[in-house]
Protein backbone atom coordinates (compact mmCIF):
# COMPACT_ATOMS: atom_id res chain seq x y z
CA UNK A 1 0.00 0.00 0.00
CA UNK A 2 2.90 2.77 1.01
CA UNK A 3 4.85 1.63 -2.55
CA UNK A 4 1.62 2.72 -4.39
CA UNK A 5 0.65 5.67 -2.61
CA UNK A 6 4.74 6.50 -2.91
CA UNK A 7 4.22 5.94 -6.98
CA UNK A 8 1.40 7.96 -7.12
CA UNK A 9 2.94 10.58 -5.74
CA UNK A 10 5.99 10.74 -8.10
CA UNK A 11 3.41 10.56 -10.93
CA UNK A 12 1.79 13.68 -9.53
CA UNK A 13 5.00 15.50 -8.69
CA UNK A 14 5.77 14.89 -12.49
CA UNK A 15 2.58 15.93 -13.81
CA UNK A 16 2.74 19.25 -11.65
CA UNK A 17 6.31 19.50 -12.68
CA UNK A 18 5.02 19.92 -16.48
CA UNK A 19 2.63 22.14 -15.93
CA UNK A 20 4.54 24.74 -14.03
CA UNK A 21 7.18 24.08 -16.97
CA UNK A 22 7.88 27.52 -18.89
CA UNK A 23 8.74 26.85 -22.46
CA UNK A 24 11.98 28.39 -23.95
CA UNK A 25 10.13 30.48 -26.28
CA UNK A 26 11.52 30.45 -29.80
CA UNK A 27 9.11 32.51 -31.37
CA UNK A 28 9.83 36.41 -31.74
CA UNK A 29 8.64 39.33 -34.30
CA UNK A 30 9.14 39.23 -37.64
CA UNK A 31 10.92 42.53 -37.78
CA UNK A 32 13.06 42.53 -34.68
CA UNK A 33 15.82 40.03 -33.31
CA UNK A 34 16.35 41.28 -30.23
CA UNK A 35 13.34 40.19 -28.00
CA UNK A 36 14.57 36.01 -28.91
CA UNK A 37 15.60 33.94 -25.98
CA UNK A 38 19.15 32.42 -25.87
CA UNK A 39 20.15 29.40 -23.76
CA UNK A 40 23.70 29.89 -21.88
CA UNK A 41 26.21 29.27 -24.81
CA UNK A 42 23.26 28.62 -26.96
CA UNK A 43 23.47 30.65 -30.22
CA UNK A 44 21.15 31.12 -33.18
CA UNK A 45 21.85 32.02 -36.74
CA UNK A 46 19.16 33.80 -38.69
CA UNK A 47 19.10 34.37 -42.71
CA UNK A 48 16.48 36.68 -43.79
CA UNK A 49 15.57 38.22 -47.03
CA UNK A 50 13.19 41.50 -47.60
CA UNK A 51 12.67 42.71 -50.98
CA UNK A 52 10.30 45.81 -52.01
CA UNK A 53 7.35 44.42 -54.29
CA UNK A 54 8.60 47.23 -56.97
CA UNK A 55 11.42 45.46 -57.58
CA UNK A 56 14.03 48.60 -57.04
CA UNK A 57 15.31 47.61 -53.36
CA UNK A 58 16.18 43.86 -51.90
CA UNK A 59 17.69 43.05 -48.73
CA UNK A 60 19.72 40.47 -46.93
CA UNK A 61 20.54 40.18 -43.15
CA UNK A 62 22.63 37.50 -41.45
CA UNK A 63 21.97 37.72 -38.29
CA UNK A 64 23.63 35.96 -35.35
CA UNK A 65 23.28 35.70 -31.27
CA UNK A 66 24.97 34.14 -28.43
CA UNK A 67 24.49 33.58 -24.96
CA UNK A 68 26.69 34.48 -22.47
CA UNK A 69 24.04 33.46 -19.85
CA UNK A 70 20.54 33.21 -19.57
CA UNK A 71 20.44 36.71 -18.94
CA UNK A 72 23.36 38.31 -21.04
CA UNK A 73 23.67 37.87 -24.78
CA UNK A 74 25.39 39.67 -27.44
CA UNK A 75 23.25 39.93 -31.12
CA UNK A 76 24.97 40.59 -34.37
CA UNK A 77 23.56 42.30 -38.06
CA UNK A 78 25.00 42.21 -41.11
CA UNK A 79 22.88 43.41 -43.44
CA UNK A 80 23.87 42.83 -47.62
CA UNK A 81 21.75 44.96 -50.09
CA UNK A 82 21.42 42.87 -53.34
CA UNK A 83 19.77 45.44 -54.90
CA UNK A 84 19.96 48.42 -56.11
CA UNK A 85 23.50 46.79 -57.42
CA UNK A 86 25.16 49.72 -58.20
CA UNK A 87 25.24 50.73 -53.81
CA UNK A 88 27.98 48.88 -51.79
CA UNK A 89 26.82 45.51 -51.10
CA UNK A 90 27.93 45.59 -47.68
CA UNK A 91 26.25 47.41 -45.25
CA UNK A 92 27.23 48.23 -41.65
CA UNK A 93 27.60 45.98 -38.34
CA UNK A 94 24.76 45.89 -35.64
CA UNK A 95 26.16 44.52 -32.36
CA UNK A 96 24.25 44.72 -29.26
CA UNK A 97 24.27 43.48 -25.86
CA UNK A 98 21.54 42.36 -23.95
CA UNK A 99 21.11 42.46 -19.92
CA UNK A 100 17.60 40.87 -18.87
CA UNK A 101 17.25 42.89 -15.34
CA UNK A 102 13.59 41.61 -14.53
CA UNK A 103 12.27 38.64 -15.94
CA UNK A 104 9.02 36.46 -13.66
CA UNK A 105 8.08 32.98 -14.79
CA UNK A 106 4.89 32.00 -13.65
CA UNK A 107 1.74 29.24 -14.47
CA UNK A 108 2.44 28.63 -18.50
CA UNK A 109 4.27 31.65 -19.21
CA UNK A 110 6.96 34.72 -18.36
CA UNK A 111 7.55 38.01 -18.69
CA UNK A 112 10.72 39.79 -19.01
CA UNK A 113 12.30 43.33 -19.72
CA UNK A 114 15.94 43.44 -20.84
CA UNK A 115 18.44 47.02 -21.79
CA UNK A 116 20.12 46.99 -24.98
CA UNK A 117 23.45 48.91 -25.59
CA UNK A 118 26.02 49.03 -28.43
CA UNK A 119 27.41 50.16 -32.04
CA UNK A 120 26.91 50.34 -35.67
CA UNK A 121 30.35 49.66 -37.15
CA UNK A 122 30.73 51.00 -41.18
CA UNK A 123 31.69 48.34 -43.36
CA UNK A 124 33.67 51.48 -45.61
CA UNK A 125 35.65 54.29 -44.13
CA UNK A 126 33.67 57.08 -45.75
CA UNK A 127 30.57 55.96 -43.43
CA UNK A 128 30.51 56.63 -39.56
CA UNK A 129 29.64 55.34 -36.48
CA UNK A 130 26.88 55.02 -34.56
CA UNK A 131 25.41 54.59 -30.83
CA UNK A 132 22.82 52.31 -29.93
CA UNK A 133 20.66 52.37 -26.96
CA UNK A 134 17.12 50.65 -26.28
CA UNK A 135 15.15 48.02 -24.46
CA UNK A 136 12.92 45.16 -25.35
CA UNK A 137 9.69 43.75 -23.36
CA UNK A 138 8.06 40.73 -23.67
CA UNK A 139 4.80 39.08 -22.21
CA UNK A 140 3.89 35.41 -23.24
CA UNK A 141 0.93 33.32 -21.49
CA UNK A 142 -0.39 30.34 -22.96
CA UNK A 143 -0.92 30.72 -26.63
CA UNK A 144 0.18 34.32 -27.47
CA UNK A 145 3.27 35.78 -27.12
CA UNK A 146 3.81 40.45 -27.39
CA UNK A 147 7.29 42.24 -27.55
CA UNK A 148 7.86 45.56 -27.59
CA UNK A 149 11.09 47.29 -28.13
CA UNK A 150 12.60 50.41 -28.93
CA UNK A 151 16.60 51.48 -30.26
CA UNK A 152 17.79 54.61 -30.58
CA UNK A 153 21.36 55.24 -32.71
CA UNK A 154 22.97 58.40 -31.95
CA UNK A 155 25.34 58.86 -35.21
CA UNK A 156 29.08 60.10 -34.71
CA UNK A 157 30.35 63.21 -36.43
CA UNK A 158 28.08 63.02 -39.43
CA UNK A 159 25.93 60.49 -39.12
CA UNK A 160 22.82 61.21 -39.00
CA UNK A 161 20.84 59.69 -35.34
CA UNK A 162 17.98 56.93 -36.45
CA UNK A 163 15.59 54.89 -34.14
CA UNK A 164 12.62 52.25 -34.63
CA UNK A 165 10.28 50.07 -32.55
CA UNK A 166 8.44 47.04 -33.00
CA UNK A 167 5.31 45.90 -31.56
CA UNK A 168 4.68 42.55 -32.28
CA UNK A 169 1.98 40.23 -31.51
CA UNK A 170 1.99 36.67 -31.62
CA UNK A 171 -0.77 33.80 -31.43
CA UNK A 172 -0.18 29.76 -31.67
CA UNK A 173 -2.67 28.50 -33.94
CA UNK A 174 -1.33 25.22 -33.75
CA UNK A 175 -1.55 23.26 -31.21
CA UNK A 176 -3.88 24.24 -29.18
CA UNK A 177 -2.57 22.67 -26.42
CA UNK A 178 0.58 20.90 -25.96
CA UNK A 179 0.72 17.03 -25.58
CA UNK A 180 1.90 15.98 -22.31
CA UNK A 181 4.92 14.40 -23.93
CA UNK A 182 6.67 14.92 -26.69
CA UNK A 183 7.41 18.00 -28.99
CA UNK A 184 5.20 19.30 -31.68
CA UNK A 185 5.92 21.95 -34.36
CA UNK A 186 3.83 25.12 -33.42
CA UNK A 187 2.41 26.89 -36.55
CA UNK A 188 2.06 31.02 -35.39
CA UNK A 189 0.24 33.99 -36.83
CA UNK A 190 2.27 37.20 -36.80
CA UNK A 191 0.98 41.17 -36.51
CA UNK A 192 3.16 43.92 -36.03
CA UNK A 193 3.35 47.78 -35.83
CA UNK A 194 6.85 49.21 -36.99
CA UNK A 195 8.04 52.35 -37.24
CA UNK A 196 11.26 53.40 -38.82
CA UNK A 197 12.97 56.91 -38.20
CA UNK A 198 16.62 59.17 -39.93
CA UNK A 199 16.91 62.47 -38.31
CA UNK A 200 15.57 64.84 -40.78
CA UNK A 201 12.45 62.73 -42.02
CA UNK A 202 9.14 61.90 -40.39
CA UNK A 203 8.81 58.35 -38.82
CA UNK A 204 7.80 55.53 -41.17
CA UNK A 205 5.60 53.72 -40.10
CA UNK A 206 4.27 49.97 -41.27
CA UNK A 207 2.11 47.32 -40.66
CA UNK A 208 3.58 43.42 -40.76
CA UNK A 209 1.71 40.25 -40.87
CA UNK A 210 2.89 36.88 -41.51
CA UNK A 211 3.28 33.15 -40.58
CA UNK A 212 6.12 31.38 -38.58
CA UNK A 213 6.65 27.67 -38.16
CA UNK A 214 8.62 26.95 -34.98
CA UNK A 215 10.47 23.47 -34.42
CA UNK A 216 12.92 23.00 -32.03
CA UNK A 217 16.21 23.75 -33.92
CA UNK A 218 14.91 25.58 -36.75
CA UNK A 219 12.16 28.00 -37.66
CA UNK A 220 10.61 29.11 -40.82
CA UNK A 221 8.72 32.13 -41.12
CA UNK A 222 7.51 35.41 -43.63
CA UNK A 223 5.18 37.99 -44.12
CA UNK A 224 3.77 41.12 -45.88
CA UNK A 225 5.56 44.56 -44.70
CA UNK A 226 2.92 47.72 -45.49
CA UNK A 227 4.34 51.21 -45.09
CA UNK A 228 0.68 53.01 -44.38
CA UNK A 229 3.08 56.57 -43.74
CA UNK A 230 5.26 58.75 -46.17
CA UNK A 231 4.18 55.73 -49.08
CA UNK A 232 2.98 52.97 -49.57
CA UNK A 233 5.76 50.88 -50.85
CA UNK A 234 4.96 46.60 -49.77
CA UNK A 235 7.72 44.69 -49.03
CA UNK A 236 8.10 40.50 -48.96
CA UNK A 237 10.06 38.98 -46.43
CA UNK A 238 11.48 35.38 -45.43
CA UNK A 239 13.56 34.19 -43.23
CA UNK A 240 15.06 30.66 -41.76
CA UNK A 241 16.97 30.52 -38.41
CA UNK A 242 18.79 27.64 -36.67
CA UNK A 243 19.22 26.99 -32.80
CA UNK A 244 22.12 25.61 -31.43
Amino acid sequence: MKKIKNSVTTVASIILISLLYVQNVKSMGLRTFVALPIDKHGYVVRFSYEHLTSGDRADFITSIAYGFSSYQALLIGIPYKVKPVDRDGLGDVSALYRHIIIQNDFFSGTSRLALLAGAIVPSDNDRNPAVQTGLVYTFFKDRYEFDIDILYQAGVDHRLDSGRYDISWQYRLSPSLYPDWGIEPELNAVTELNGRWEEGNEVTHQITIGLQLVNPTWVIEGGLVKNISNNNDLSVMLSTRFHF
